[in-house]
């Protein structure tokens, strides 16, 4: 097939909005663009998203690798695919009551979707796939700041800083999740097996303040890190940043 034969690879925001145009050549194909996007979600789920290659995928799919080069042109695309499904699917709490509240539950709503989906919160882009999944989203969530008195542009500055802690948050609990799973023991097992050794080198007069405050955070969280308080306490801690701005 020559080059001025070969059919025209769609481009991403074609993909996206399921607008790549219909060539009438070929063989009917036997899948669609979402089910490859839904089996390539569940093996990120399952096993991460470095699991995610075009011969795993085609061997989940039962399909040749090079057959799926004919829905997507590559893993960039396919990510983004992705994280556009995730969007368009989650749970999305209606904007009522104080603008505190209100941004509360923008702030939960995608922190529940990365911790169901732990690999989306690294995946997501500076540049965030404009597609039906994301608009939608980016339209319900700036309903929370409507009527604030702020710009259009601190509308979004806003939003923005928001997801930035959400997403933060959502990566170190993820990280913990992992550490968890790679050591074998949760946090009161590790406590038990390293404490004594702790209790040794940890010198109460070389570490004053760190043994303190350390001691006092650990049988607070029943932990050394708890992911759920840091996520509570920070986003306390955002809401009051943004409070400066939309209260000033």
């Amino acid at each position: 097939m020559t080059a001025a034969t070969e059919t025209p690879k769609p481009n991403l925001l074609e993909l996206l909005w399921r607008a790549a145009p219909e060539t009438g050549r070929g063989p009917r194909k036997a899948l669609t663009v979402d089910e490859v996007v839904r089996a390539a979600v569940g093996l990120a789920d399952a096993e991460g998203l470095e699991a995610v290659t075009v011969r795993r995928l085609a061997q989940e799919l039962g399909k040749a690798p090079m057959t799926l080069y004919t829905y997507v042109p590559g893993k960039t695309e396919l990510v983004a695919l992705m994280l556009d499904s995730l969007f368009e699917g989650m749970d999305r709490t209606a904007a009522q009551g104080p603008w505190r509240e209100r941004l509360a539950a923008v702030a939960r709503d995608n922190y529940a979707l990365y911790r169901a989906h732990p690999w989306a919160a690294a995946a997501s882009p500076s540049r965030p796939p404009l597609g039906p999944g994301q608009c939608a989203k980016y339209e319900h969530e700036l309903v929370a700041l409507e009527g604030l008195g702020l710009s259009d542009v601190e509308m979004d500055d806003a939003l923005a800083y928001l997801l930035a802690f959400v997403r933060t948050a959502a990566q170190d609990a993820a990280q913990s999740d992992a550490e968890r799973e790679t050591s074998g023991m949760d946090d009161e097992e590790w406590w038990e097996a390293n404490g004594p050794l702790l209790a040794k080198v940890l010198d109460t007069e070389r570490f004053p303040t760190a043994v303190r405050v350390g001691q006092a955070a650990g049988e607070a969280h029943d932990a050394a890190y708890n992911a759920e308080h840091a996520f509570a306490f920070g986003l306390e801690r955002t809401l009051d940043g943004l409070a400066a701005l939309i209260e000033r």
